[in-house]
């Protein structure tokens, strides 16, 4: 064997490798190997995802139980309206309003309701308001009642745009502070349904 017919063997035997990884490449890897390294990624995020529906699936009975102990506690939470359409919520609170400024005080002339009007206002609150605009002629004392029993009572009511003018009269029955003040508020409580919900 001749000493130089061992590099060429080599030579040989590299040019042969280096071809045959060319030709992998060219003809198996990227035809091939690649795209069926994809699909394996693509296998496993669908996996994943399985898992994370099977997961949600076996949570929806306890999904079903948190919403319906959600809407028993709206049904019968105090603080909502009990009437089931704007127009008798809105004849409810006229009559509350009514009541609370007929027990403000035993002289009738000390406290009165001048304006009760019932305005529907679009608002992007999740729950329906209602609202009826109030001016009412009282005494200082008075109205210390009445915004208190509007407010601390039940169902929840809220005042909002509150407005006192002094304004006493000199027609005034002799009770203090009989007609002394002029004011103007909004008084306004909430449906259980949402905004667009049933107008009755």
């Amino acid at each position: 064997m001749s000493p130089v017919a061992v590099p060429d063997r080599w030579r040989v035997f590299g040019g042969v490798l280096l071809t045959l990884l060319l030709a992998y490449l060219v003809l198996v890897h990227w035809w091939f190997t690649a795209p069926m390294l994809a699909m394996g990624g693509e296998i496993e995020a669908m996996r994943d995802q399985e898992q994370a529906l099977l997961a949600e699936v076996a949570q929806r009975p306890q999904l079903r139980k948190a919403l319906a102990d959600v809407r028993q506690f709206e049904a019968s939470n105090p603080g909502f309206l009990p009437e089931a359409s704007r127009e008798l919520a809105s004849a409810g609170l006229v009559l509350r309003l009514q009541q609370v400024v007929a027990n403000a005080s035993p002289n009738p002339a000390a406290c009165q309701i001048t304006a009760q009007t019932p305005t529907d206002m679009p608002t992007q609150e999740p729950f329906a308001r209602v609202m009826v605009q109030v001016r009412l002629r009282c005494g200082m004392g008075e109205l210390g009642a009445v915004l208190h029993a509007l407010e601390s009572g039940s169902p929840q009511l809220f005042i909002d745009n509150l407005d006192v003018l002094s304004r006493r009269s000199y027609l005034a029955t002799g009770t203090e502070g009989a007609g002394g003040l002029d004011i103007s508020f909004d008084l306004y409580g909430y449906l259980k349904s949402a905004p667009g919900g049933s107008r009755g």
